[in-house]
């Protein structure tokens, strides 16, 4: 969905340079992922809704990381490198060297504040046009102000600046109106008043927010836009506050899916990636994950207890105590309980992969069931299948990957192994505990029957003193009583 605020030029500058030292973690901060995307991947499809002229990324720590997620986020992305010198307001000086002239308005967004939605953005840059202002601030007020700038006002109410964490008094770190971290400015007057930014402050750092102060002296406005939802506005700098946000952005996937005709039973252990797609009249039910690009056709049931990586899952389809990824499972179907789908499954309308069955790199057709206790790998399975309890294909010589081949109709006695590469002909039966080591012609019975051989007295004699061995003596002692009691009836 894309937001018109009008024709005035807009460039957006994503500030994606900072290391994160409080996440205390080698992942540059803004690639910590939650809803399927990386902080800075949330950032950037927010800002591209509002469909700017010119779109540029500052980094820094780990470079070639964040500006690979960043291109993949956006391809027409201009990536700019922070030099040596520190500071929000040196990253944007760089930022507006690389969109050269523009003379438009340049809003500047924060890669680690992910849940700002793109109508707070667009209200925020109207109101900045309407108000003829040279900067406007996203402001929030806050419980717990600690960590963020603040944002100071005159006694008329106008802001006169933002002061940061460490560079604030006792009075100032008291106010709970905090910024953002998210500005509108009028490129011209950034570019002038940014030149006249020292690094005379606690961190020495070169501060966007020394700016605002700027501008004011210059006698011209600043205006600051409050945030509809504080929460939405806040920044993560550590693990408690990515926990946060997730769940805050989860809430919000969750309801929205909801709103368009999903029923979502316990929407607090229900995790729905941003990136996942749901039909009406899905039902989820609790403790499952619905992850990266799944999709669910209309009418499926999927959990409890289920776990869906970029899966299809067909109209009607069951799936329940599943941990499937990279599968397609088709309309009708039904997985589970306690199934392991593995890349390259797929099963066809109306098909069952059921309990403790595993699969991977394997089609199973129209109709056909591996109903239990099996591994199906690097097969493909024709259509109205059945394969008995404990199948097992053997696909690996240790060296390759061989392919097992089942046709159409075939049903399978329980605790059959195929050692690919096989084919099994369509309309063809196996026997009970066979070991399929070659192809069975269309309609022949497979049989692997050898003769049961009993070696009497084994036990005894190889296990001596063991609780078999006093059993079996047991056993046959009171086998000879009996024997000997039927020879004195004769």
């Amino acid at each position: 969905m894309t937001h018109n605020i009008d024709d005035r030029s807009l460039a957006v500058i994503v500030l994606a340079a900072g290391q994160g030292t409080r996440m205390k973690s080698s992942l540059p901060k803004v690639l910590h992922r939650i809803g399927g995307r990386p902080l800075v991947g949330h950032v950037i499809d927010t800002a591209l809704t509002l469909s700017p002229e010119r779109l540029v990324v500052v980094v820094r720590h780990e470079r070639d990381l964040v500006a690979d997620a960043v291109v993949a986020a956006a391809p027409g992305v201009v990536v700019v490198d922070q030099d040596d010198v520190p500071g929000t307001g040196r990253a944007v000086e760089l930022a507006l060297d690389a969109l050269g002239d523009f003379d438009g308005d340049v809003l500047v967004l924060s890669g680690d504040v992910p849940l700002l939605e793109a109508g707070t953005l667009a209200a925020l840059v109207s109101a900045h046009r309407s108000g003829a202002a040279a900067a406007t601030v996203l402001s929030a007020v806050v419980d717990d102000a600690t960590g963020y700038g603040r944002v100071i006002r005159d006694v008329d109410g106008a802001v006169s600046r933002i002061v940061e964490q460490k560079d604030a008094t006792a009075d100032e770190a008291s106010v709970t109106e905090i910024n953002a971290g998210v500005y509108v400015f009028q490129a011209p007057a950034l570019r002038t008043h940014l030149a006249l930014v020292g690094t005379a402050n606690a961190q020495g750092e070169k501060y966007l927010t020394d700016v605002v102060a700027l501008l004011r002296a210059s006698r011209l406005v600043v205006a600051a836009s409050s945030a509809p939802s504080a929460s939405a506005a806040l920044g993560v700098n550590d693990r408690v506050q990515l926990s946060e946000a997730a769940r805050l952005l989860n809430a919000r996937t969750v309801r929205r899916w909801q709103l368009e005709g999903a029923s979502i039973l316990d929407p607090a252990t229900t995790w729905i990636d941003v990136t996942a797609t749901l039909a009406p009249d899905v039902t989820v039910l609790p403790n499952t994950h619905i992850l990266r690009a799944t999709a669910i056709g209309a009418g499926a049931t999927i959990g409890p207890d289920t776990s869906l990586v970029d899966c299809e899952v067909g109209e009607n389809a069951v799936v329940t105590r599943t941990d499937a990824t990279l599968a397609v499972i088709g309309a009708g179907a039904t997985v589970g309980p306690f199934a392991y789908l593995r890349p390259g499954t797929y099963l066809g309308d109306k098909g069952k992969i059921g309990t403790f069955v595993e699969t991977k790199n394997s089609t199973i057709g129209e109709r056909s069931k591996v109903p239990h206790l099996s591994y199906i790998g690097d097969t493909t399975i024709g259509t109205g299948v059945n394969l008995g309890a404990g199948a097992i294909t053997a696909n690996y010589d240790d060296i390759t990957k061989h392919r097992t081949e089942i046709g159409d109709e075939v049903h399978t006695g329980s605790h059959n192994v195929f050692v690919a590469p096989v084919r099994i002909g369509d309309g063809a039966k196996t026997g009970a505990g066979a070991v399929i080591r070659k192809d069975v012609p269309a309609g022949a019975l497979a049989l692997s029957v050898a003769p049961q051989r009993n070696v009497e007295g084994w036990v005894e004699n190889n296990r001596p003193g063991t609780g078999a061995a006093d059993a079996a003596a047991k056993a046959r002692s009171a086998q000879k009583a009996d024997d000997g009691a039927q020879e004195e009836d004769r």
